[in-house]
């Protein structure tokens, strides 16, 4: 019988998530087999739990969920030429063709080929992940520890989102505190924001953005217009320099287009689950606005900057790891997520402990002296 080991899955149409066994991947020619340290859950997962009108769309079970994760090389294909065993990795999880437009003129994060780790091929909410070596990012484990490395993915969506600006003694409004916000005001706050007004429905993430250095925080209470007025008068009576709109919820994108100065800029970075209605003459044209719509991350650019922003603890993500479980939590961490309870949780696939491996180099096939996960005969 093959070798099996426990993974997260979506094993039907149907809302929810199983552990169940599954085979043991191998690589291929040009990929590499990583013994997976830390994984983490983020929206997608969130959207596949719930199974809503995206996932069913997109999704093929039975599937392997998990995009964000970081462990150790212990198997390369026969092709494989810069990566090697032994290795401490993320990876993009992006996988782009290579050939079209965008990937052929530096826009591969826009590439219409893609297929997205744990969404349209198997992911790493398990011991072992397959990946090409071309999506492969190197880390330093002296400087990021697993449970930090794992979130270079998602903090690197924010990097982007918000880095595109320049923020240094800007007034900025961060709406929407979910983990992309938050990492949002961080990054703001290392960067020299002049002040970091930030809103959210949930008490917990609220209290995230005071920690992660927001000036103000305001609960939406009354709608756009109680929002608005709020910032202002906590701005001295102006709209805000920048506005970083990450929910995607209808009110805050009304929000976003209403609180901004004249001549300032928006940012759009959260998803609508269905279209939105904006007045775009009087909030867009007439305030000679400048507005940004954005998804991604640069792939390989944005992980340049997410690596001096963490490495050289530029930005602290360690008090947004809300807890670290195994697979017999899945569910419970779901449904945290879903209470926004909970910013970034992190799965153990195993169990926190490192890879053995006998030698540094090649190995071709998953090699059985390999040890530390829990796999199935």
């Amino acid at each position: 019988m093959a070798e099996t080991m426990l993974a997260v899955c979506k094993t039907k149409s149907d809302a929810g998530l199983e552990v169940r066994e599954v085979p043991r991947p191998r690589p291929g020619p040009e990929d590499v087999l990583v013994y997976v340290e830390a994984a983490s859950f983020c929206g997608t997962d969130l959207h596949i739990w719930r199974w809503d009108p995206w996932s069913q769309r997109r999704i093929k079970p039975p599937l392997t969920l998990g995009h964000e994760f970081c462990g150790t090389i212990v198997a390369v294909g026969d092709k494989v030429r810069h990566a090697a065993v032994g290795d401490y990795v993320s990876a993009e999880s992006h996988v782009t063709c290579g050939m079209c437009y965008q990937c052929r003129t530096g826009q591969a994060h826009m590439c219409p080929n893609t297929e997205i780790l744990g969404v349209d091929r198997a992911g790493a909410f398990a011991p072992y992940v397959v990946v090409p070596e071309k999506v492969i990012w190197q880390n330093n484990r002296a400087k990021l520890p697993p449970e930090i490395a794992t979130l270079q993915e998602p903090f690197g969506n924010a990097v982007f989102a918000t880095m595109n600006q320049n923020l240094s003694g800007q007034s900025i409004a961060v709406l929407g505190c979910g983990p992309i916000g938050l990492f949002t005001i961080g990054i703001c706050k290392a960067v020299g924001a002049k002040s970091i007004f930030a809103s959210d429905v949930h008490p917990y993430r609220i209290n995230l953005a005071r920690v992660m250095g927001a000036t103000q925080v305001f609960k939406p209470t009354d709608g756009p217009a109680d929002t608005v007025s709020q910032i202002v008068e906590a701005n001295g009576g102006y709209g805000v320099d920048i506005v970083l709109e990450m929910s995607g919820a209808p009110a805050a994108i009304t929000t976003a287009f209403r609180v901004v100065r004249n001549g300032g800029t928006v940012v759009l970075f959260g998803i609508p689950a269905k279209p939105v209605e904006i007045d775009v003459a009087e909030n867009m044209i007439f305030k000679n606005l400048t507005v940004l719509a954005l998804n991604g991350r640069r792939i390989f650019d944005t992980w340049y900057k997410t690596r001096w922003l963490l490495e050289g603890g530029v930005v602290d993500l360690r008090p947004l790891i809300t807890k670290t479980i195994g697979f017999d939590e899945v569910n419970d961490a779901m449904e945290m997520l879903a209470r926004g309870d909970a910013c970034k949780i992190v799965l153990l696939p195993n169990g926190g402990k490192p890879a053995n491996i006998p030698k540094r180099g090649r190995v071709r096939t998953p090699d059985p002296n390999i040890t530390g996960a829990p796999v199935h005969r």
